[in-house]
């Protein structure tokens, strides 16, 4: 699919971008893969790291419209992965959050459309589902622009869809990381919101499969949920160490549980073999509006009324699984 074909990447040198670009080097022969990011430290670095033929580095910010129009020519596909991430930075700092998280999601739309990009994908979160922090509230609003977007897309070939998914094991800011520093500074207890936390697990590896795959299986307009387990935040913290726990207390705008299906959305929600499928609430007139049945041919069924995907009310890894889980991400 991605062989002879341009990629771009936005927030291309986060942990996604590293993963996903290894990934489509491995297994495709892409004529481009641009990096779209705004820090030039992190670019220097990672071409460093990255020397193949067909890469390139484009220093640009998705806040500016016009340096996205011009970086998206020539391409193919486009993966939005850039935004503000961290919960309590966004709390204090809302309009930085807006702009980058909203501004920029429709700026990648526009640049999108006006080059006419064949497929686009949007990174979310399972923040964005039922939000209480502005980092997700943003982020719900982004999925609603690629989402509408399809509407806005007629006399274009350009078709937008979102990936949704919880905590990426070991990525950047993640909790992993940042026990795994505590453990090896010495640290004599962890420090954990709350015993009743959960959170949804996937690997970079997992996502970065996952997403390539619904580049195939879209038809725009849907949001993409893996089956994934979920982890108590204890259990967490004892697959790393017999360290005691440092109850702390929640921090702003942070749930105890997450959601990724939620249950007004029940009415929307296909569910599939290894995925749940949430179909636009708004119709498409220029579209199809069936999305029970896949690109690939994969076939879904409307979940029951009532149904909800949340991280308290699924499968749990064991801490064994988790440790496994840990390997796997190579921390």
């Amino acid at each position: 699919m991605f062989n002879n074909k341009s990629i771009l990447i936005t927030g291309g040198t986060g942990s996604f971008g590293k993963k996903f670009i290894k990934a489509i080097l491995k297994n495709y022969a892409p004529r481009r893969i641009i990096v779209f990011s705004r820090d030039e430290l992190k670019q220097f670095e990672m071409q460093q790291d990255f020397t193949h033929q067909s890469l390139r580095f484009f220093i640009g910010d998705v806040r500016d419209r016009e340096r996205l129009v011009q970086a998206m020519r020539g391409v193919d596909f486009v993966i939005h992965a850039a935004a503000l991430k961290q919960v309590p930075a966004a709390e204090y700092n809302p309009m930085e959050c807006i702009k980058t998280n909203i501004y920029g999601a429709e700026n990648v739309i526009q640049a999108a459309l006006e080059n006419n990009v064949g497929k686009v994908i949007a990174l979310s979160t399972d923040k964005a589902a039922n939000p209480i922090n502005l980092y997700g509230a943003t982020k719900l609003a982004s999925d609603k622009l690629f989402v509408a977007a399809n509407n806005i897309a007629s006399g274009h070939e350009t078709a937008f869809s979102v990936v949704r998914y919880g905590n990426v094991v070991g990525s950047r800011g993640s909790v992993v990381p940042f026990f795994k520093k505590l453990i090896d500074e010495g640290a004599t207890s962890l420090p954990i919101t709350d015993e009743r936390m959960t959170r949804f697990w996937i690997t970079l590896d997992e996502g970065v499969e996952f997403v390539i795959k619904n580049f195939m299986r879209m038809q725009g307009g849907e949001i993409f949920v893996p089956k994934i387990p979920s982890v108590l935040i204890t259990d967490l913290a004892k697959s790393m160490t017999k360290l005691p726990f440092d109850i702390i207390g929640i921090r702003p705008g942070e749930k105890l549980h997450e959601i990724m299906c939620p249950v007004d959305d029940s009415h929307l929600t296909y569910e599939f073999s290894e995925h749940f499928v949430i179909k636009p609430s708004i119709i498409f007139y220029s579209r199809e509006n069936d999305f029970s049945k896949n690109a690939l041919g994969e076939t879904g069924k409307l979940v029951s009324e009532g149904f909800q995907y949340s991280s308290d009310n699924n499968h749990f890894l064991s801490i064994k699984e988790i440790q496994e889980y840990d390997k796997f991400a190579e921390l």
